[in-house]
């Protein structure tokens, strides 16, 4: 079983008694297996790209999932994310499950729609309306969602991220476990990290949010020991940690009235044509240029973001170049990027003021390397030493860890396994 709770820091469990929450659960697996003290993520620290390296134990760069939505500066795929799983480049470890002949489930999998997983609910949305229900089981196993819905009543929608649509999801996990009894078992978790978006990290709403799905990871953890008569494995993964915030960025603001964005009106809000766009993930913006081979366009705008730095108002702490990039893992063919301040996030408007307040309270996307971003791994079952800290650990080293203890092999990852050193 392995379990995403998004946005999950680490000393919401770890430091349980300072925050006065109550979950059992998620305290068992620290008193009865082995964890890390934080896991050090991607770049950027992001959803879908961490998702993507937990399962494959690469950096971004390698398996292909750059960000959440995918580059689209003239704004033709209407906000599309990479939901597909043709886009991940290397074996995940449903993969590698697959050709060890071992039967796979997954519940709300971020990049899983065609994904070689026996019985796929993936996580999809377009228009967030009643016919996304209808995209979802065409997208699904055959017939899956149908024959599960008959049993538990209705799926809640991919956009209904609410602590009652995870309950609802661990439902239907926990009747797979038990009716199908894969091998492996993949459970997205959301009502977290939208409620820290909302209100903050640590907020009181942010709190009994995880005291719900703490009892929601309850129900599919006995189910999984039901299912494998006591022998299970779980972990308990996040993708990345969070910061609040009040002011956000938007660097699109420079780029248009540097010309470098072009629209058909000055009202318009939707670029033509482009040298230079945004791609923005919370915390960080990826610059990007159209023409790669422009040294001197790519001057101008080191140039540009360099004297927006010195400007502490505009919020940025670093600017990484393609070079530091590329040994980071993320954004391979970006020409910089930003990453902020605390207290900050990447906007999207490309009019009115440079910086302007945030409608959220708080984000993640930052670099790696602040505390903040922390994320979580838990791990608790058969072969797994009890209270044992592991320490701080790689967001790589997931997949082969994992992928040891289903008995599978994954080659050429980036990580190690953290129980076999």
């Amino acid at each position: 079983m392995l379990v995403s709770i998004d946005g999950l820091r680490p000393d919401y469990v770890l430091d349980a008694d300072r925050h006065g929450l109550h979950i059992p659960t998620l305290r068992r697996f620290v008193r009865e297996g082995s964890y890390a003290t934080g896991v050090r993520g991607v770049t950027p620290t992001v959803t879908y790209p961490s998702h993507t390296t937990l399962v494959t134990g690469v950096a971004p760069a390698r398996h292909g999932i750059y960000a959440n939505t995918t580059f689209d500066p003239l704004g033709k795929n209407l906000g599309g994310w990479y939901w597909y799983a043709s886009a991940i480049r290397v074996p995940t470890l449903w993969d590698a499950a697959a050709k060890a002949g071992i039967r796979t489930a997954s519940v709300n999998w971020p990049v899983t729609v065609g994904a070689r997983i026996t019985w796929d609910i993936p996580e999809y949305w377009r228009a967030n309306t009643d016919e996304d229900r209808r995209l979802l089981a065409a997208l699904a196993t055959p017939h899956l969602l149908d024959s599960l819905e008959r049993a538990l009543g209705p799926y809640p929608a991919v956009s209904d991220a609410s602590a009652e649509g995870d309950r609802r999801r661990g439902i239907f996990a926990a009747r797979l476990i038990e009716s199908k009894r894969p091998g492996l078992t993949l459970v997205h978790l959301t009502a977290l990290d939208h409620e820290e978006h909302d209100s903050g990290p640590f907020s009181p709403a942010s709190l009994a949010t995880l005291e719900s799905l703490d009892s929601v990871v309850g129900g599919i953890v006995r189910a999984a020991e039901r299912a494998s008569g006591e022998t299970a494995v779980v972990a308990i993964v996040s993708d990345h940690g969070f910061l609040p915030i009040d002011r956000e960025l938007s660097l699109g603001v420079p780029l248009r009235r540097a010309g470098l964005l072009s629209f058909d009106s000055d009202t318009a809000s939707k670029p033509s044509d482009w040298r230079a766009a945004v791609w923005t993930s919370g915390g960080s913006a990826a610059v990007m240029v159209g023409d790669t081979a422009d040294t001197a366009l790519r001057r101008r705008l080191g140039a540009m973001l360099d004297s927006l730095a010195r400007d502490t108002a505009n919020g940025i702490a670093t600017i990484l170049d393609a070079d530091s990039l590329r040994a980071l893992g993320g954004f391979p063919e970006a020409a910089y990027l930003v990453s902020l301040r605390r207290g900050f996030a990447s906007g999207t408007r490309t009019t009115g003021p440079l910086v302007a307040p945030s409608k959220q309270k708080g984000t993640h996307g930052y670099l790696p390397d602040v505390p903040e971003m922390r994320a979580s791994f838990f791990l608790m079952g058969t072969g797994v030493p009890a209270g044992r800290s592991l320490g701080e650990v790689d967001m790589r080293d997931v997949a082969p860890t994992l992928a040891r203890l289903l008995g599978v092999r994954m080659a050429r990852t980036e990580g190690r396994d953290l129980l076999n050193r």
